[in-house]
């Protein structure tokens, strides 16, 4: 036997039963089994009396007495349930089955003792327990230690796959593991870090001798996950730095010069200083850059990705930058155009929307190097868009992007270009240390000079007239509006009436008063106008979906009004909010809501009244959906840990990236004595399973 052998050869699973675990269960091998591991445990070292149970237990107990009932009540349409009267020293209690079979009934021995386990239920001041295990051998039913139990389903019950099967061939497989499993951490780390051998850690996750035992098995399975996951990450971040060639940019030009000196209309902060700094660091390297770019809703990204974009055309290369949706790419497109206009950049912008004359144009100027930077969505990944010296790529809010579309941009160029990976979503530490860990990391963690903190407020619908007053005091200071309305999925005819009737209220009670509309069902060109009236300051209010989301920067703005706010996910709420607080007047953010809020619903508008820091806002985000929606569908679905949990194991993900990191630089190619078991298991199981995790 050995890890990879199929299940079907284990004894007491055979070839049928072996199909219908891997069809429910997706296991097929002995690792399977193996890393199947318990849903919890139940603890039959122990005897309660009746007269014991004063109050309901939370989990299984184990009583000893004997049946003196037994009876058949029919109920409902012609069903019948079975009725025992159970009694020990102490007292009496009934059992109740409502599903059995004749076979069943005629196992419950009358007037002898056994012992029954299950929850006992509190019911008008008596106990009950439906659906107990019998046991009547006394040493099968008293266990020394913790029994495991394991996920099921009645379609294997059925087939005889039930817990005692599970049990009884995991048992059998690890009397065999000495001969099959080999240690995979080299033992200084596991004395470092005090953890228990993988031998010991399979032994007490299956079968615990009590529930010490069972977490030190626990701590040391999440640890082997994460630190395997890391180790992926860390080689092929080493890999890049020595391997992956780059195009040097090692000069500052008059390109990056006059625009930083003399066109710049404000100072950078010093985060955005410090970012700079780091990101010219890296493009000085004949090696690739890929560095993650986070920083929270205007803070300043785009401008240091332009004087990024800017130090690869002193260099003679050109850049790229792609966002997720044509909004926007359109509005980095014309703050980028905005910026530059006059000083000789050529920049254009490509999209599903671009004419094919215009496209034909982009295309050779691209060719000829006439083009300097290309602003666009997965348009600029067409195998028709070819670049004379591409240098570097600008990826927005990347966990959109798919792997092969990413892979396509290395096919641009020779040598790749330099990699950087803007975000506006935060991301919580644990996933930057996890699925982001072969990226260097770059923070802005400062807002723009005279940023005041927008002030957010939670208001229902009987505070409605109170929050359009207070709409109209700061349009008469001469300032501006959103109301922002939800989309529903299931209707795009019911979301567009929606919005005509509100926007027929809210131009109603706003007379006089300019109001512009922005929603999906708008061409782009219609979308273009409508932001373009509103960013002019022509109209007062904009009603608009969430297409507002990205893609509208109008500093005036200083109240956003986001109706039936508890709809919209904690994420989606903080970018909508940064759509206002852009300009150096004092902004608002209220949320509408119902007067009946989920539990969940309460926590995310609890979290946006008390805070504005978008990776606190992330952290609660990723507690309340979980990381697979973070990351996004393209990421979610390589979540494969059997223990590790990314929301509530961040300590484990910090130890486990330390000691990746201490590891590699001791012995970055895994050669040393001590590391030949980890080398040999990597290679084994590990290696080609991050491969959906190449960023660039």
């Amino acid at each position: 036997m050995t890890v990879e052998t199929s299940i079907e050869y284990i004894k007491g699973i055979g070839p049928e039963r072996a199909k219908l675990i891997r069809n429910v269960l997706g296991i097929s091998t002995v690792e399977d089994l193996l890393t199947f591991y318990p849903l919890r445990y139940i603890d039959k070292s122990k005897v309660y009396a009746i007269k014991d149970l004063t109050a309901e237990p939370e989990n299984e107990i184990q009583l000893k007495g004997k049946v003196t009932e037994l009876q058949e009540i029919a109920y409902g349409n012609a069903q019948k349930r079975l009725t025992a009267k159970f009694r020990d020293q102490s007292g009496s209690m009934e059992l109740v089955w409502f599903r059995y079979s004749k076979w069943m009934k005629e196992q419950i021995p009358l007037n002898r003792e056994i012992f029954i386990f299950g929850k006992a239920n509190l019911f008008n001041g008596s106990f009950s327990m439906a659906h107990p295990e019998i046991e009547t051998d006394e040493k099968k039913a008293i266990s020394g230690s913790l029994l495991p139990i394991y996920p099921g389903s009645e379609k294997l019950a059925k087939r005889g796959i039930t817990n005692k099967l599970f049990q009884s061939v995991i048992a059998e497989i690890l009397r065999s593991l000495p001969a099959i499993i080999d240690e995979n951490l080299p033992a200084t780390l596991l004395k470092k870090l005090k953890l228990i051998g993988r031998l010991q850690a399979y032994y007490h996750i299956h079968f615990p001798a009590d529930v010490q035992h069972a977490e030190h098995a626990n701590r040391r399975l999440k640890f082997e996950e994460a630190f395997f996951f890391q180790l992926g990450y860390g080689l092929k971040k080493q890999h890049q730095k020595t391997s992956v060639p780059g195009n040097p940019f090692p000069i500052i030009g008059e390109n990056f010069k006059h625009f930083y000196n003399d066109i710049l209309p404000f100072d950078l902060t010093n985060a955005q200083k410090r970012v700079l700094k780091e990101i010219r660091t890296d493009m000085k390297k004949p090696v690739q850059m890929n560095r993650l770019l986070q920083g929270d809703v205007g803070s300043g990204k785009t401008m240091v990705a332009l004087l990024t974009m800017l130090i690869a055309m002193d260099n003679g290369y050109q850049s790229c930058m792609m966002a997720p949706t044509e909004i926007l790419a359109q509005q980095h497109y014309n703050s980028v155009q905005e910026l530059v206009a006059g000083t000789g950049v050529n920049v254009k912008l490509l999209t599903g929307s671009t004419k094919a004359s215009d496209r034909k144009i982009i295309h050779e100027e691209l060719l000829s190097g006439e083009l300097h930077m290309l602003v666009g969505t997965h348009a600029v990944l067409e195998n028709v868009v070819q670049f004379r010296k591409l240098g570097l790529a600008v990826i927005d809010e990347q966990h959109r992007f798919g792997v092969a579309q990413r892979a396509k941009l290395w096919a641009k160029n020779k040598i790749p270009p330099h990699i950087l990976v803007m975000t506006a979503t935060p991301i919580p530490r644990t996933l930057a240390m996890s699925f982001y860990s072969d990226l260097e990391v770059s923070v802005i963690d400062e807002m723009p000079v005279g940023r005041k903190p927008i002030i957010t407020a939670h208001r229902r619908e009987k505070d409605r007239l109170s929050v359009f007053r207070f709409a109209k005091e700061e349009i008469e200071k001469g300032r501006q509006v959103y109301f922002v309305y939800p989309l529903i999925e299931e209707s795009e005819t019911l979301d567009y009436k929606n919005l005509m009737e509100n926007f027929g209220h809210i131009s109603d009670f706003f007379e006089g008063k300019n109001v512009t509309m922005l929603h999906g069902r708008m061409k782009p060109a219609e979308k273009d106008a409508a932001m373009q009236y509103f960013a002019s300051g022509k109209a007062e209010i904009m009603v608009a979906t969430t297409v507002i989301e990205v893609g509208v920067n109008v500093p005036n703005a200083s109240v956003m009004i986001i109706e039936s706010a508890e709809r919209f996910g904690l994420s989606q709420l903080h970018q909508l909010r940064g759509r206002v607080g852009r300009g150096a007047e004092q902004s608002y953010c209220i949320l509408m809501t119902s007067d009946k809020l989920s539990s969940e619903s309460r926590t995310r508008i609890k979290t946006m009244v008390q805070t504005n820091d978008g990776f606190k806002i992330s952290e609660v985000d990723m507690q309340l959906r979980g990381p697979g929606d973070i990351l996004g569908t393209q990421q979610s679905g390589v979540i494969d840990f059997k223990k590790l949990d990314l929301v509530a194991d961040g300590k484990v993900i910090k130890v486990s990236k330390l000691a990746v990191d201490e590891l590699l630089a001791r012995d970055p190619h895994l050669q040393q004595p001590e590391n030949a078991g980890l080398r040999k298991y990597y290679v084994q199981f590990y290696k080609g399973k991050n491969k959906w995790a190449r960023i660039s």
